[in-house]
């Protein structure tokens, strides 16, 4: 058993769509729409066989109530590892990126965190070996 998939909860899929392609070097993997609902992936380029991203619209209000108070805990509603964590927030920071916490030891890892522009806080992360 793999996971394929994950998610997080957007305040809009277009703008979700761009900020992670765009910003983050993303690319989507599939986008498929039934009626209101929309199914709207993406997927790192370093991994496309790899677990897919679920951008998921936080219409549920179940879905907005928890995104807002994880956001508001300063808590990040996902993880992305990196090589180096001080050269990845270089790279975000210049493509427009705005980080809520510059990267920082923290035992055997150096994290960062930023906001995607959706009601989220993303941490990256360099484990150290």
């Amino acid at each position: 058993m793999k996971i394929s998939y994950t998610k997080i909860f957007v305040d809009d899929q277009d703008k979700a769509l761009k900020f992670y392609t765009e910003k983050i070097g993303f690319v989507k993997k599939e986008d498929v729409s039934n009626g209101p609902y929309r199914w709207l992936t993406v997927i790192s380029t370093y991994d496309k066989n790899g677990t897919a991203l679920l951008l998921e619209l936080n219409d549920n209000p179940a879905a907005e109530t928890y995104q807002k108070a994880m956001y508001d805990q300063n808590q990040p509603a996902i993880m992305f590892t990196v090589a180096d964590a001080k050269k990845e927030y270089e790279r975000l920071k210049g493509n427009g990126v705005e980080f809520t916490m510059e990267p920082t030891a923290m035992g055997p890892a150096t994290i960062a965190v930023f906001d995607d522009t959706c009601g989220n806080l993303i941490q990256i992360s360099e484990l150290q070996e």
